[in-house]
This record gives C-alpha cells, structure tokens and sequence, in this order.
C-alpha cells in the first residue's frame, strides 16, 4: 500500500542519516570496544544492567567504591555523546543518569583520539538511541538480593515523517553505595532512583532529521554506617559541645540527592553525495546535594556541614565532513559553552584554641561562591587519507580555549593510523595532544579565611586554582584473526602529563573534588579475546596499568603538611590506580533459553 512503501521509505532515509551521522566521526588510531543490543541481552542481567557495568566489561575500565568508572587509570574524564552530540558535564555523584535501555549501541574509545574529540578524551562513549517506526510497547519489572526492585517501560511508534521513542525506570534497594563493614546488610544505605528518556525526530525532506532528546534523572542516598566508631577520636571536646554523652555511629543520619535534566535539540543534513553536517543546542542542570546528621556529624568530625553543588550549561555543537575524492574526506567542527556553577557550604563549627580543643558553643559559617560565565570553546580540522591500499591515515590539529577560574588553551595535533597488513592482522598507532579543562562544577572554592580558629581549619591554607591538563598520549595496538571464531588483540598505551588533574573525597560530602599533580604518567597494556560460533559466545580481557603523581600544585588545603611534602619529592599511585583488571564472560542459545554468566576481578 502507499502507507506502507511511505513508512518504507521514511525507514529507508533515517537509516541512511544514521550512517552519514557516524561517518561524522572518524576512529583511526584510537582504541574501540563495542556492545550492540545482542551483547546487552547476553549479560546476566540484560538491559537491567546500569550503564557502568556493561562498560566494564571493556578492557581497563574500573569503577571504584563511589561507583565513578576509571578507564586506563584515570580520573573520571569521561566524555558522553548521544547520537554524536556532547553530552554536558553533571556533578559526580553515586547515581548514574544514562540507562542502558536507550541504547542501540554503545561504542567506548580509548587512546590518542583524533581532532574531534576534546576535552574528556580519557575514554569516550558513544551511544546510539533506539529509534523505532512500529508501534508498541513493554513494561518489565526486576529484582534481587537487598531489597531490589527495578521496573521499566518502553514505549515507541510512529505518524507519518515523526517517529517517538520513550523509557522509564525507577530503582529501589538496601545496598546504594558500597557497604563500608564486611557484612551481608548493610547499616542506612537505601537508594531511590528514577530515570527517564525520550527521543523524538521528523524527516521533513529525505536529506535531513530534526531530533529532540530530553533525559532526566533523580537519585537519593543514605550515607551507609559503619558501627563501632569512637566519637571525638582525639578528645577535642566535641561531644561536651555538641550537647551529648556520646554518639552510635550506626544511627548517624546523612542523606545526598542528586538531579540531572538534559536536553538536546539537533538539525543533521546531508547535501548531494558529498557533504553532511549536525548542528546541535544543548542545555543541562546538574545538581548534588548533601545533608549531614546535625549532632552526629558534630560529635565525630567537629563540623556538620549541609553541601549544595549546581552547574547549568548551555551550548552549540557543530560538526560536518567532506568527501573530497576517493582518498580524501576532511571533517571540522566547534563547541561553545558557557555554564554558571553554585558552590554552597553552610558548616556548623567551633570555635576551637591552638590544639584544635573547644573553647565555645557552635556556630554556622555560609561560605557560598556562584560563579557565571564560565566558557569553553573548541575548534578542530582533520583529513582523513586512505595514503595506500592498506594504510589509512588520520591526522588534524585541535584549538581549544577556557575561561573560568583559571584560563588557558592549547593548539593541539593529532595522528593516527591503521595498516591492515593481511585480511586477519591490523595494527594501529597513534599520538594525540591533549587539554583536558578541570571540571569547573566540581571546584569548590573554599574561603579558607573564614574557618580560621574553627574545628574545620585546614593545617594547610593555601589554595592555588586547579589548572587545565595538558597531556601527550602514544598508543599502538593490534588485532588478529586467529580462526573464524577467534579474535585476539593487543593494545599498549603511555600518557605523559604536566599538571595531572585528580579528584578526591574531602569531608564527609561524598561529593568529589580536582586538584593537579605538576606532573603525571599513566601506562599499561591490554589484552583482549573473543570467541563467537554456533551459539556460543565468550570473551576474556586482561589489562595491567600504572597510575603515578607528583607534587599537588592546586587545592592544595585539602591535605596535610606532611603528606604535602612527601608528594612534592616523590612518586605515588594515583588513589584509584587500579593495578591488574579482568573481565571475562560467557553465553550459550538452547532454544528460547539464553544462559549467560560474567566475572569482574580488579586488583590495586
């Protein structure tokens, strides 16, 4: 019918679109792992599976205690895209505001990228929405061990040149964060979090799809407990302040609440056979919260204090390729954004002598810090040239520039190639210049003047402003074919780094904070396997990595003297250097059954 050759041909464009928009994106050189829809499904847990834990299923990935993902042993500089846009930064936090379910594809690059990817580059992940032009539906529920519960739905269709496709979820359990004692429950660690996507487009000429994405994500924490601790460790007098004996620390009381609202709008067009761009707006808010127990946190730590941290950003994005001939396609683009951030912190303190002991009642500091026009913007060109029959080679340079608390920028040159040298063996190798800008919402800048001769006077007072990171990363990598069933590869990496950007916990906010190592270096090697035949699928990844700093140069009152002086002459692990990972899983088709199981094993 003509409904039907209509909805063909409507499917028919938006496919097409769908491959002009990743040729946008160019990989030669970098490091890929990709997880369509089969490999979800093939997970135990399918698409109930959070978006971290599919991602370390990937070589040298980790996730940490807090739930922040660490690829190739480095900090959270992690960048999203969705449908080839950027997504803005959010506030690091437990909850993890992406859900699997959205997701046709999910693509993490690693490595010495190519020009068009700036800023987060220590692993960036692409995402592919599923966009359906049938009509339905699903609902599904999921649970488990520590009071679990996981329902979801999807919805989808299509009328005429406009097609619609929509999820939610909300996640309940007894088991938020990890569990700070060695017990089966743990002690005030409920979760409630909820997650919603949609994603709506419109073909109104065969060349060119108009897209809104919108997504939303609220989260609530309680702090877990870790029974047994001793109030006032040291005799300061805290407990005699704050009006109490003494103090259970498993009924301690601190709750976090984090919200993430996003949206992007995006016009993708192609003209004749050799052009195609998209240019997108996007905007984001981004918001952490963290409520401290009044008396408990007093009693413990002298301080109790109520955290708030916003960021709202808004931007363009601009991205287009040309193909110039059959050996030639250039790519450009631009990023701009500017973000406005809020950084509260309304402590309650007291006032205490030279040897940190009370000599009053407690009292309440507002140290509040807004700060708009923070921008950032970028520029790229690159050529990609197939140089020989075997041989491709990517190479382009990057301009990128900040101005927030600090300012800075970077002419950067990338380049890489792959030689596939037999139709089983590749190999590939890259260099890239990197500047990676700290994350400006995650700064607090502390008035440290005001908590002088209070509980929550730093030993040190010095605060230099966190600076951007500037890195030259080398990577060289390959892959064989050993049999129809088989794949092997190998993958080698050395970042070389001048102010090394770091995050860390301060405080009792579980809220993470930059500060720079003047100079850094992080390496390793990969090893990677799949084995795909009949209806059996395997995979077993082997990664070693090393994380090294030296000398804190920024934010710098979050430390000790001592420990201040032993970094500045020496070498240390990076906290979240994880030293041997393994990942490996399995899955067999009998019938309508799948059976499937995975292992993760870190070491640091």
């Amino acid at each position: 019918t003509m409904a039907a050759q209509q909805a063909l041909d409507l499917k028919v464009a938006a496919e097409r679109l769908d491959r002009a928009r990743n040729s946008l994106s160019p990989k030669t050189g970098s490091s890929q792992y990709r997880f369509d829809q089969n490999d979800i499904r093939a997970l135990p847990e399918g698409e109930n599976t959070s978006f971290n834990q599919v991602l370390l299923q990937a070589p040298g990935v980790a996730n940490d205690s807090f739930g922040q993902l660490h690829i190739r042993n480095d900090h959270g500089n992690t960048q999203y895209r969705i449908n080839g846009v950027i997504l803005p930064e959010g506030i690091t936090g437990f909850g993890q505001a992406l859900d699997t379910r959205f997701a046709d594809r999910i693509e993490l690059l690693t490595g010495a990228l190519p020009a068009q990817y700036g800023y987060r580059t220590a692993g960036v992940i692409e995402i592919d929405t599923k966009s359906a032009y049938e009509k339905g539906g699903r609902f599904g529920i999921y649970g488990g061990s520590h009071g679990t519960v996981n329902p979801a739905f999807e919805l989808s269709g299509a009328q005429g040149p406009v097609n619609y496709y929509v999820t939610g979820s909300f996640l309940q359990n007894n088991l938020g964060i990890e569990n700070p004692v060695g017990t089966v429950n743990p002690i005030h660690d409920r979760t409630d979090q909820s997650k919603g996507f949609a994603y709506f487009s419109v073909l109104p000429t065969a060349t060119s799809r108009v897209s809104l994405m919108l997504g939303t994500y609220d989260g609530r924490f309680q702090i877990p407990n870790n029974p047994g601790q001793t109030p006032d460790p040291n005799g300061n007098g805290f407990l005699a302040g704050a009006g109490v004996a003494g103090f259970d620390s498993a009924k301690l009381d601190e709750k976090q609440r984090e919200v993430n609202r996003y949206g992007v709008l995006a016009l993708q067009s192609t003209l004749g056979d050799k052009i195609d761009y998209q240019v997108a707006l996007f905007q984001r808010y981004t918001s952490v919260l963290f409520t401290p127990d009044a008396i408990g946190d007093l009693a413990f730590n002298g301080v109790a204090s109520r955290v708030f941290r916003s960021s709202a950003s808004t931007g363009i994005q601009g991205d287009a390729s040309m193909r110039l001939n059959d050996t030639h396609t250039l790519r450009s683009g631009f990023f701009l954004s500017n973000e406005r951030i809020e950084s509260d912190n309304l402590s309650t303190v007291f006032p205490v002598d030279g040897n940190g002991n009370v000599t009053g009642p407690a009292f309440t500091i507002n140290d509040s810090n807004p700060k708009g026009g923070n921008r950032l913007a970028g520029l790229y060109l690159q050529d990609e040239w197939k140089a020989a029959n075997k041989l491709t080679v990517n190479y382009g340079v990057r301009l990128d520039h900040m101005n927030a608390f600090v300012s800075g920028g970077q002419l950067s040159p990338r380049l890489g190639a792959v030689y596939q040298w037999t139709p089983q063996t590749a190999f590939h190798a890259a260099y890239s210049r990197y500047f990676s800008p700290p994350q400006t919402e995650l700064i607090a800048p502390k008035t440290i003047a005001l908590f002088t001769g209070t509980s929550n006077g730093p030993e040190v007072t010095q605060n230099s402003g966190v600076l951007p990171e500037r890195t030259h990363y080398y990577d060289v990598g390959a892959t064989h074919r050993l049999t129809s069933s088989l794949n092997l590869g190998i993958d080698a990496y050395y970042k070389d780094v001048t102010n090394l950007i770091d995050e860390g916990q301060f405080g009792q906010a579980l809220v993470f904070s930059p500060f720079n190592y003047r100079q850094g270096k992080i390496y390793g090697v990969e090893l990677t396997s799949n084995y795909k035949k009949d209806n059996l699928n395997a995979y077993l990844n082997v990664a070693r990595s090393v994380a090294l700093g030296k000398d804190i140069i920024s934010s710098q009152f979050n430390f000790g003297a001592a420990e201040l002086a032993y970094i500045a002459n020496n070498w240390v692990h990076l906290d979240h250097d994880q030293t041997y990972s393994i990942t490996s899983g399995v899955s067999y088709q009998m019938g309508k059954t799948l059976y499937s199981a995975n292992a993760i094993y870190g070491s640091g």
